[in-house]
């Protein structure tokens, strides 16, 4: 057996067939670095693409195709320095153009990517412009002096700038095979890549494989031949398969952590997670039960999130009554006048207050759907929390399920009365979660708009200390209930005990098959 050069531990008997298979939900978005906006997606984009910087086990930033960079003392200019052993999966050196394209192409309104507001949010030199095509793609502040220098001018300083090019929409691009394939480009015959892996083969809705890219530049460390997605689209039956020893990992089905830990102590885990828990309000074509702040606070308030989190998913997930986790980094939990009430004095206040607003006893019923993507645990939400609304509030809810990429173009296009929401940080700060409620937020899918919000977070991207900015939104948040926070995750996932190297401690929950190895029975 070769020695290598990953984290494998002294002593450690490696399996003679390196392979990981793992179940998913749904089909990704896209692969596509430029287009995906989907965990999944990204956990694919992530083996098959390398950025400026990857993480660690612990959520660290650790050199990609950077190796290292400088800022200038106002902290507008960032200078990376480019590895010069890092190629393309056809043997094409990786240069600065490379990701020069790639920014370009994601602030290009031709391309229409989900995550163009992302590239604003790094705050980077006629992003906002370009975005809104009042100016041309290169007047993108990002340059290239030479192959392996990386020059990025920002708009205003910005503390976590490097945090965010870990994110997927920042990785590089071949332009000579987009140009030649145009959007079939991330087929397995014509795709080029950066990372780790390559993709050998793509069935839409069933499976995805990729191997060991042997041009990249660490492949010597690399302990994994092959990784393979299984889309199962129900997390009983992905429960199944994993008993059979079929995947090496699915998520655990809502409410059967307790029971399966204590099964597999060894290999079922509840893991604090960067995420949260939503529903949104249509605040633009929805109801017009919905603009009075009364009905919203309402609805908030007549959810149990104990019983949500204790009883029915039962996997260590947090009630939430703000926006932001506890587990982000440098950020206190504001205090939420809901937060302190009692379950039944928060009761009594939703009774008054839908009253108050026409509805429910000796008023008019209050009646409206209820949007979730296909999945049990979503749906088991969704039944619980209408329950408690129409046993408290007399509210008639009907439930709609929609298969995700469906469910994702229905509530970006206002399709909706109330839609789940969820949000996994793009990088760890409050931020990640703070900008959906801004006003120009690609995914402010409740299209809320509150002028000091956007005031508040424009001011927090160059304060020292941006905390007292962070309540307040929080507060303003928890008062105007544009969104109703559910819960704060956990990652509830059955892995086997064969499969290590996973970054337990990484809150972010980015991980990379190169950092994996599967060890022997």
């Amino acid at each position: 057996m070769p020695a290598f050069a990953a984290d494998v531990p002294a002593g450690v008997t490696l399996a003679e067939e390196q392979s990981f298979t793992y179940r998913t939900l749904d089909e990704f978005s896209s692969l596509d670095p430029q287009v995906v906006e989907d965990v999944d997606g990204s956990n694919i984009v992530r083996d098959l693409f390398e950025g400026l910087y990857n993480q660690d086990a612990d959520g660290n930033l650790v050199p990609g195709v950077a190796l290292s960079h400088e800022a200038s003392a106002d902290n507008l200019t960032y200078t990376f320095t480019l590895r010069d052993n890092a190629v393309w999966s056809d043997g094409t050196p990786v240069t600065a153009g490379d990701f020069v394209y790639a920014w370009q192409r994601a602030v290009d309104p031709e391309l229409a990517s989900p995550y163009a507001w992302y590239m604003e949010l790094m705050s980077i030199e006629n992003g906002a412009a370009i975005v809104a095509g009042e100016m041309e793609p290169s007047a993108l502040g990002v340059s290239a002096p030479d192959d392996k220098t990386l020059v990025v001018n920002l708009s205003k300083p910005l503390p976590y700038f490097t945090k965010m090019v870990t994110h997927a929409t920042t990785f590089p691009a071949p332009k000579w095979v987009i140009e030649e394939h145009g959007a079939q480009w991330t087929r397995p015959e014509n795709m080029v890549s950066n990372g780790a892996y390559v993709l050998e083969e793509h069935v839409p809705k069933e499976r995805s494989v990729r191997v060991r890219n042997e041009n990249y530049w660490d492949n010597e460390s690399t302990v994994l031949e092959t990784v393979t997605t299984l889309v199962i689209g129900d997390d009983a039956q992905g429960l199944t398969r994993w008993r059979a020893g079929e995947v090496d990992m699915t998520d655990i089905p809502a409410g059967q952590y307790p029971a399966l830990a204590e099964e597999f102590p060894d290999e079922a885990f509840a893991l604090p997670r960067l995420c949260n828990y939503y529903f949104n309000f249509n605040l633009a074509s929805g109801p017009e039960a919905f603009q009075d702040v009364r009905v919203r606070q309402a609805l908030a308030m007549a959810i149990d999130r104990e019983v949500i989190v204790d009883r029915v998913l039962q996997g260590g997930q947090f009630p939430a009554f703000t926006f932001t986790p506890a587990a982000t980094a440098d950020f206190e939990v504001p205090g939420v006048e809901m937060a302190s009430m009692t379950q039944a004095e928060r009761d009594a206040k939703a009774k008054e207050l839908l009253a108050e607003a026409g509805y429910g006893e000796g008023g008019e019923t209050l009646s409206f759907n209820y949007l979730y993507n296909t999945n049990e645990a979503h749906q088991q939400v969704a039944i619980v929390a209408t329950q408690m609304w129409k046993q408290k509030l007399g509210v008639d809810v009907t439930l709609e399920n929609q298969e995700w990429k469906v469910f994702l173009e229905t509530r970006s296009a206002q399709n909706y009365d109330m839609a789940r929401g969820a949000w996994c940080g793009d990088y760890n700060e409050a931020s990640t979660f703070l900008d959906l409620l801004t006003t120009d937020s690609g995914y402010n899918d409740a299209k809320f708009s509150n002028a000091r919000v956007d005031e508040l977070m424009t001011e927090a991207k160059s304060s020292n200390d941006p905390q007292p900015l962070y309540t307040e939104v929080e507060q303003i948040v928890a008062a105007e209930m544009p969104v109703i926070p559910i819960y704060h995750y956990s990652t509830n996932v059955m892995l086997s005990d064969a499969i290590q190297g996973w970054p337990m401690n990484n809150v972010e929950q980015n991980w990379y098959s190169k950092d994996l190895y599967r060890v022997a029975d």
